[in-house]
Order: structure tokens, then C-alpha cells, then sequence
């Protein structure tokens, strides 16, 4: 009999939980399904005032160095081995400096029998210009097809091409820096003669760097040119580098991406082909900012509890723009001056009795 006077009273007891709920409609429902029976203590929340504020938007994306400037410098010929190398992979040097150089021997004898050639035919072409009837020391006063005559016949025209080309591979057979920089894929060695199919090395400026990276489709409305970027190299865990967007592609590819380049002062740090991580960040003024710690889920919805009267109210909201550590939100509840709580939300519930112990903010 006892038995089945206790199994009449629960009965009771569901059928009055079941009409409770129905009255209080879908919202009571989803707050009671993660209530717990209350503490015999209050639980300790952080708490914020809640107002307008600028937030400072961030982006994060995988990007890769460019050099804004560099020079692939090669040897005019490849016929003389290589005398002497000034610098190495990695050194840095200064416009007009020496890189490398080839053996001039070869070179220089050959600019000089260019230039007895170029004597030899200019006598000859004052000749020529003596038998027209012509003086030879004022050339500005013959006429023009009397003088093409006399530097066809003396062979002047060609001997001067051939002197201004043993000239111009003599000064190219030395190497040197078109502009600041620094020295790259130099692999050549003396006493070899260089490679003529690829260059002998590269100088690469240290004026300054590009960061090409991409970002979504749905981001590029939060991308503007001049915002700040902070670039930090994967290699070394270093203070990034700063720097702006200078350019953005008008041109969405097949995977929903758009390129992006910003120009950044590397200050030694940043090497071309180098991986880089890359955060833009833009202020947006007016928002209702919040931390991460104070936004829950509760049935799959964000919840932002606010204070009320000594207890934890719960609000739907909906979250927006990010960084790192922030939230811009809004939504039921989030206007100026609430008490938003940031700390101690993890297990309250609608109506919990709560007590502050310090700022979140």
C-alpha cells in the first residue's frame, strides 16, 4: 500500500511540473532545462559597465614577404672565370659596392686593340675627308653624305661599335650593388667561370618589404587601404613588425579568396619568400564592446548575463565583429550602463543569486 500511495504522490507532482512549464512558453523551457538547484552561496561574477566604445577590429591571416625591390645581376660574358668574390649570401651592402668580379686580363686587351682599331680608322677617315677636299679638324662643316662616305670607307662606324662593346664588357665584368640590399643566391666560386644560364646572385633592398596575403570574400568589406598591419614572422618569436595596406586586388579567384599586399618595414627582420602571419587591425567606433569570458552558450544560443538586483539575468545576444580577446555585441538586454558579467558565468542560471567581487574591465 505504501508503495503505491508514493507512486500516486509523484505522479502528482509531474503532472503540476508539466503545467507549470506549459505556461511559461519556450523561453522558460530552455532557461529551466540548465538550471540546477540553486547554491547555498552566492557565486562570485566580475562584472563591466556596458557602453559605446571603439573596438579595435582583427584579422588574421597566413601571408608570404615580398622584396619591394631587387636586382638579378648577371656577368655580360661568360667566357673569363670568375677573379674575386667581395661578398657573401646574407651581407649587406651599399649602392656602387663591389660584389664580384671576373678575371680582366682578357677583357682589357681586348679594349685596347679596339681602341688602336678606333685610331687606325679615324686616320683613315680624315684621309678620305683630306681627298674630298675637306677639313678634317672642322667635320661639323661636311656635308652629311660626304661623311657617312668617309666612315664607310675608312671603317670608322664599325671600329667605334666594337671599341664601345669591349668597353661596355669590360665595366660589366665587375659586379656591383644597384642599391642598398642584401646579397642572395650567390653560389658561384672563384676560378669557375659563371653560369650563363641563371644570375650570379641577387640583391634584394632593405628600403623596405610587401606582404602579400588573402582574405575572404565576406571579410573584404572589413579591409581598407591605409588600415595597420602587425606582421609576425613564424620563424622567430619576435614584436611584429608594423606596417599598411597599400593594395587591394578587384578580383575575387575560384576559392573565394581576394589578395591583399601591404607594405611593411621589415628593420632586417623579414627576408623574401619568408611565411608570416598577419593581423589587420581598424578601429570602428560605437560599438558595444565585451570580453570573450562574458558570452556562454546555453542551448546552442550565445547568453550574456547581466546584473540585476543582486542576481544573474539571462540575454540572448549576438555577437559580430572579433579579435583576439573582444566581442562587439548586441541583442536583448545590451544597452548603456547594464552591468554586464565577465567572469564566474560558466555554471549561473536565469536568477542566480550572485555576488561582485571585482571589475572585468
Amino acid at each position: 500500500m505504501k508503495n503505491i500511495h508514493s507512486l500516486g504522490y509523484m505522479a502528482a507532482l509531474l503532472v503540476a511540473a508539466s503545467a507549470a512549464s506549459c505556461g511559461g512558453g519556450q523561453e522558460a523551457v530552455e532557461k529551466e532545462g540548465v538550471e540546477t538547484v540553486l547554491p547555498a552561496s552566492a557565486n562570485e561574477v566580475t562584472v563591466m559597465t556596458l557602453k559605446r566604445s571603439v573596438f579595435d577590429h582583427e584579422l588574421v591571416s597566413n601571408g608570404k614577404v615580398e622584396a619591394q625591390e631587387y636586382a638579378d645581376l648577371a656577368f655580360r660574358t661568360a667566357t673569363e672565370p670568375v677573379a674575386e668574390i667581395y661578398a657573401r649570401n646574407g651581407d649587406r651592402v651599399s649602392k656602387g659596392q663591389k660584389i664580384a668580379e671576373l678575371d680582366l686580363f682578357t677583357l682589357e686587351n681586348k679594349l685596347e686593340q679596339a681602341r688602336d682599331a678606333l685610331a687606325r680608322s679615324e686616320l683613315e677617315m680624315k684621309d678620305v675627308l683630306i681627298g674630298q677636299g675637306y677639313a678634317p679638324d672642322n667635320q661639323a662643316s661636311v656635308p652629311a653624305d660626304v661623311m657617312q662616305l668617309a666612315r664607310v670607307k675608312s671603317g670608322y662606324g664599325q671600329s667605334k661599335a666594337a671599341y664601345d662593346l669591349a668597353q661596355y664588357d669590360l665595366e660589366h665584368a665587375t659586379l656591383t650593388a644597384p642599391f642598398d640590399g642584401v646579397v642572395a643566391n650567390l653560389f658561384g666560386k672563384r676560378y669557375n667561370l659563371p653560369d650563363a644560364s641563371k644570375p650570379f646572385c641577387r640583391v634584394i633592398s632593405t628600403a623596405g618589404m610587401e606582404v602579400e596575403f588573402a582574405v575572404l570574400e565576406s571579410e573584404l568589406p572589413l579591409v581598407r587601404r591605409g588600415d595597420r598591419v602587425d606582421v609576425t614572422p613564424y620563424a622567430a618569436a619576435a614584436a611584429p613588425c608594423r606596417g599598411r595596406i597599400t593594395e587591394i586586388n578587384p578580383l575575387v579567384d575560384e576559392n573565394g579568396m581576394v589578395a591583399v599586399k601591404a607594405q611593411v618595414d621589415g628593420n632586417a627582420r623579414l627576408f623574401d619568400g619568408m611565411n608570416v602571419r598577419v593581423n589587420v587591425k581598424r578601429s570602428v567606433a560605437g560599438q558595444f564592446v565585451i570580453p570573450k569570458t562574458a558570452v556562454v552558450l546555453r542551448s546552442g544560443k550565445q547568453v550574456v548575463f547581466t546584473l540585476q538586483d543582486g542576481k544573474a539575468m539571462w540575454n540572448y545576444v549576438q555577437t559580430g565583429l572579433e579579435n583576439m580577446t573582444e566581442y562587439t555585441v548586441s541583442g536583448e538586454g545590451m544597452k548603456e550602463g547594464v552591468q554586464v558579467i565577465t567572469s564566474g558565468n560558466v555554471n549561473l542560471a536565469h536568477e542566480t543569486p550572485v555576488k561582485v567581487v571585482g571589475s572585468g574591465k
